[in-house]
C-alpha cells in the first residue's frame, strides 16, 4: 500500500457543469506529472466513460455497478477487475445506465 494515496472527488448534483471533463483533464495532468490515476465514473449517463472513448457503455462487461453489487453480496473482486487502461495513461472504472438502479435505492439484480 502506498501511504501517499490521495482520493479526490468532484461532485455536483446539477448536470452540465463540467464535472466529467474536469475530472478527465485533471486526471491526465496528474498522470503526466507521474501520478497513477483511477477515474471512477459514478454517472448513470456515463458521461466520463463516453468521453474517454467508450460510446456504448451498456456493452462494457464490468462497471462500477457490478463491483458495488459484488461488495454488497460479499463476493470476491479480482485485482484490477473492471478497470480499463486508457491510452492517456489514466485508468477508468466505467459506469452505465445500470447505476440508475442504485440511485433509486434498488439493488442491481
Amino acid at each position: 500500500n502506498n501511504l501517499n494515496t490521495a482520493i479526490k472527488a468532484i461532485v455536483n448534483q446539477k448536470g452540465g457543469v463540467g464535472k466529467s471533463f474536469s475530472c478527465i483533464n485533471i486526471g491526465i495532468g496528474l498522470t503526466r506529472a507521474g501520478k497513477k490515476v483511477l477515474l471512477v465514473d459514478f454517472d448513470p449517463q456515463a458521461s466520463m466513460t463516453i468521453a474517454l472513448g467508450y460510446p456504448q457503455p451498456d456493452q462494457i462487461p464490468v462497471t462500477v455497478t457490478d463491483l458495488m453489487t459484488k461488495i454488497i453480496e460479499d463476493e470476491p473482486i479480482q485485482r484490477g477487475e473492471g478497470i480499463i487502461h486508457h491510452q492517456e495513461g489514466i485508468d477508468l472504472l466505467p459506469a452505465n445506465i445500470q447505476l440508475s438502479k442504485w440511485e433509486r435505492g434498488v439493488s442491481h439484480s
